[in-house]
């Protein structure tokens, strides 16, 4: 394997969420090499160590490369055993842990799922009363609920609204509904009479017609919905809107969910499970 391409091994005792979301935040600073990344959880015994251990070991040996490790492993014995492995150990907790112990001049409990526990009961019924709330008012289905809505995203058909309310339910607890827009609505460039008692909750998507052509006929190929005449025309139309009405909007087709939940947050004033 070229020095361009590292294996990553992510490991933790418990999901391996955090070390993944930290591994891969800190991997994302390198765009000139290109990581085979490898997750595994649960190593709760030294018996699985071991096996990582080995699997590290021989990755060394057939890439010729250290493979780069991402640990979130309380366990004192179990992070000794891992660090006798041939790869390069960035341990996760020790590096934060120790000095925070430091400052505040008292001993982690290294207790293993803290960092999923910690928020509570609360923000978890939270998160799955928001996740509902998305699903049950996807596409438009009960405008009549809106009222209740935290942020109404609108846009036209398959430019990422259903992703975008369901990752704001899920990481934040943000009550978000979407509306699509139909070609009755762009051809009056008009709010429709649902929408309008909430326009001050409407957040707009946009998205280049090349990609949005690309995405529809994925799901309905060779049809006047997916023709990149009809999307230039709706994306026109709904562009025309959006500032006809002075609705916030972003344009998503280079911005992953996670950036455009960001933003939206932002432009929205948005705070995570209500704080």
């Amino acid at each position: 394997m070229s020095a361009s391409k590292r294996t990553v091994f992510f490991v933790s005792d418990g999901t391996g969420i955090t070390a993944e979301a930290l591994g891969r935040s800190l991997l994302a600073q390198f765009n000139d090499i290109e990581f085979d990344q490898i997750t595994l959880p649960y190593i709760d015994d030294k018996a699985k160590a071991f096996q990582v251990v080995q699997k590290i070991n021989n990755c060394m040996i057939q890439e010729g490369h250290k493979p780069i490790i991402f640990d979130t492993i309380v366990n004192q014995e179990i992070r000794q055993i891992l660090a006798s492995s041939k790869g390069f150990m960035i341990d996760i907790f020790s590096t934060f842990l120790n000095p925070l112990e430091l400052e505040l001049k008292t001993k982690s409990s290294y207790t293993v799922g803290k960092s999923h526990s910690i928020v509570g009961d609360t923000q978890y019924a939270t998160r799955i009363s928001a996740i509902n709330y998305a699903l049950d008012n996807d596409d438009g289905i009960k405008t009549h609920h809106y009222d209740t809505a935290d942020v109404v995203i609108v846009g036209v058909s398959r430019c990422g609204k259903t992703p975008t309310c369901l990752y704001l339910a899920l990481q934040f607890g943000i009550r978000a509904a979407n509306y699509p827009f139909t070609e009755d609505d762009l051809d009056d460039l008009k709010l429709p009479n649902s929408l309008k008692p909430y326009k001050n909750k409407l957040f707009g998507l946009s998205i280049e017609p090349e990609r949005l052509a690309a995405i529809r006929n994925e799901r309905k190929p060779n049809s006047r919905y997916a023709s990149f005449r009809q999307c230039e025309s709706e994306i026109r139309g709904v562009e025309a809107l959006f500032a006809k009405e002075n609705i916030p909007y972003l344009n998503s087709t280079h911005y992953s969910i996670e950036e455009i939940s960001t933003k939206l947050m932002a432009e929205c004033d948005l705070n995570r499970f209500g704080h």
